[in-house]
């Protein structure tokens, strides 16, 4: 299924699209599609029905009861993404209040409302009329229209509220917000336990509003996103061009490693698909490599026993012509206790490896590369691991120089070679590396740590969490921006600092004072967030793929239960753009393109930059795997522009 712009086209627009009317409005009232008020041709195209749907007109009532406290209007979304999506009035009149409750069935009861700011204990809930009874937290995926007086929202259902005055709109936002905040971290919204929870340093976290911007326009990549070589043909109206769709061989796709040179892999729980890479995408169904390992499984190590499970982490190495494999040793747990070396060449299970540190087993939940590109290292012979507590570089050479059989022999150790284990509190979940070797990682609170290529033992810069768990992280090449992906949005956060010599550095070479850029926040609209259906978690996000010093990441992807969401990623870095005006608190950014499938995809990701500008596409493909099925889309716009909404 090829391209669609976001249901957005929705979004009442950024324009006059709620209507002061004074004519009386039946309870029937609703957006009108003016396009629709004429003759027209059947829609056959994602241009047209974009069309149509951003002609929808929202009217409002200026019918208002000043007896009435936090008096609203409120609309609810009807039709999904289908043409005849439409708002409708739910009430003409009704009032909103912040309530505090124990539990959400206790909201009737109104244990506290929002004129009770010193009462403790509980959480906060948001109510509308006899409607609405949600607890306040990210998964509202609230979105303001700071013009159009106006927030959206899904509580089973995508809701829009229209406030009377200025005034009520910027009243309700600061009220949610200080909600909001004491929900995550359990205190009030004060200056003072602001600093607490984020850091004197980190400001811009409270108060993105005094936080200096200008790093995130420093960063002088114009000449590498211009340059000739970047210029193509433009194919199309379509953003995004369906190039090749291949089911899986040999059961589904659970994982994909991508390969920079001429060929990807596809891993399923009994073998890997290998399949070719060119300028327009991965395809090459029929060529696949069983698990051989002497009769065994691919799973845990030999003395372990084997737990059966499927592979859940694939890393390519020694010039692509290695993987390792790591499964988790029991069912619903991410952590391993080895992991599986296979030769891709000979498809054979060369060596079963074992996690050990000072005599005793230990685990690893996550494994990645040293560097962003050295899986194309033909001597690489390190690789880093990961577990809640520990951060630690792997050794595959064997001490006693000798190459194991697994057939006769139990598993070989892995050489610790550097590391640090945490005494506690880390509870890491995911990492990644730079182009230099530098270390990005996720935590479960949120907060996210960078390490130099000298030490693992201290991190020299530690972003706050903003209460959600970091389930994904990625880093750009040259180490400037990270990019964390949490349930509900993604975190974007700009490295770079000036230090007392007024050099630009950035966060993993040193501390980086008390002028810390805000970060920014990739969300899905309500809409569609909302029809993304019951798994509408996002996972995964990455820029798109470089591993060579100079080169610039174009887009960020990440994946949301049937779609894969693309941003452009100077677009996201531009302070003026149309996203982030009337907006109050962090910037959020909604400019994105949405590609879907008709069932869950595993993963989306870029293909590498080196197939980028070769052909009639200035931009790597974009890889999409759902169970059971691999598709690749050439991305089409000449200029890098054609994702933008």
């Amino acid at each position: 299924m090829g391209g669609s712009h976001s249901r957005e086209g929705l979004d009442l627009s950024d324009s006059d699209d709620y209507r002061d009317d004074d004519e009386e409005q039946s309870s029937e009232e609703e957006y009108e599609d003016a396009e629709l008020e004429h003759k027209s041709a059947p829609v056959k195209s994602v241009d047209d029905i974009d069309s149509k749907l951003k002609a929808l007109k929202l009217k409002y009532s200026s019918m208002e009861n000043p007896n009435l406290k936090n008096s609203v209007k409120l609309y609810l979304h009807i039709g999904g993404n289908t043409p005849k999506a439409k708002w409708i009035v739910s009430e003409k009149i009704t009032n909103y209040k912040f309530v505090k409750v124990s539990k959400i069935e206790d909201a009737d009861d109104d244990e506290f409302d929002d004129d009770d700011d010193e009462s403790s204990g509980g959480f906060w809930i948001l109510k509308v009329g006899a409607k609405i009874r949600a607890r306040v937290s990210t998964d509202l995926q609230l979105k303001m229209f700071g013009d159009q007086r106006r927030v959206d929202f899904v509580d089973s259902g995508v809701w829009a509220l229209r406030f009377m005055r200025d005034e009520d709109y910027r009243e309700f936002v600061t009220r949610f917000q200080n909600c909001l905040f004491e929900n995550v971290y359990g205190l009030k919204a004060s200056d003072e336990n602001k600093v607490k929870v984020y850091g004197k340093d980190f400001i811009g976290w409270a108060k993105p509003e005094v936080a200096d911007d200008s790093m995130w326009e420093k960063d002088d990549d114009d000449e590498v996103w211009r340059s000739p070589a970047k210029k193509a043909p433009v194919r199309g109206s379509n953003d995004l061009l369906e190039e090749f769709e291949e089911a899986a061989s040999d059961g589904g796709i659970q994982s994909v490693a991508l390969g920079a040179l001429d060929n990807s892999f596809l891993v399923n729980d009994s073998g890997v698909q290998v399949v070719k890479n060119f300028s327009h995408g991965i395809h090459g169904k029929g060529v696949y490599v069983r698990f051989d390992n002497g009769g065994k499984r691919v799973g845990g190590s030999t003395s372990g026993g084997y737990s059966g499970l499927t592979p859940q982490k694939a890393l390519l190495m020694r010039g692509e012509t290695n993987m390792l494999l790591m499964s988790p040793a029991k069912a619903g747990k991410p952590h391993s206790t080895g992991v599986n070396q296979l030769d891709i060449e000979t498809g054979k299970i060369v060596t079963e490896w074992k996690f050990e540190k000072d005599g005793t087993d230990i685990t690893m939940r996550d494994i990645t590369n040293d560097t962003k590109g050295s899986q194309l290292d033909p001597s690489e012979s390190t690789f880093l691991g990961l577990d809640d507590n520990r951060l630690s570089q792997w050794d595959m050479r064997d001490r006693r120089g000798m190459v194991q059989n697994i057939a006769h022999s139990d598993s070989p150790v892995l050489h610790w070679t550097q590391g640090h284990q945490f005494s506690r509190g880390t509870n890491f979940q995911c990492f990644a590396t730079t182009g230099d070797g530098s270390i990005v990682v996720g935590s479960l609170d949120g907060k996210i740590r960078l390490y130099s290529t000298t030490s693992m033992r201290q991190a020299k810069t530690a972003f706050p969490g903003l209460g959600s768990p970091i389930t994904h992280v990625d880093v750009t090449y040259d180490g400037k921006w990270i990019l964390g992906t949490t349930d509900t949005y993604l975190i974007l956060i700009c490295t770079l600092f000036t230090d007392k010599d007024g050099k630009t550095k950035t966060g993993f070479s040193g501390r980086m004072g008390n002028k810390i850029p805000a970060p920014r926040l990739l969300k899905l609209t309500p809409v569609d967030s909302h029809t993304a259906g019951v798994n509408n978690k996002f996972h995964g996000g990455r820029f798109s793929w470089v591993t060579e010093s100079g080169k610039q990441e174009r887009h960020l992807v990440a994946t949301v239960g049937k779609f894969s969401v693309i941003w452009d990623f100077q677009r996201v870095k531009n302070s003026g753009h149309e996203c982030y005006r009337n907006q109050q608190g962090l910037k959020s950014c909604y400019c994105y393109k949405l590609m879907t499938k008709d069932e869950s995809i595993i993963e989306s990701l870029f293909m590498n930059d080196k197939y980028a500008a070769v052909g009639d596409s200035p931009e790597a493909p974009l890889v999409m795997a759902t169970n059971k099925k691999i598709t690749s889309f050439s991305m089409s716009d000449g200029k890098g522009k054609g994702i933008r909404r």
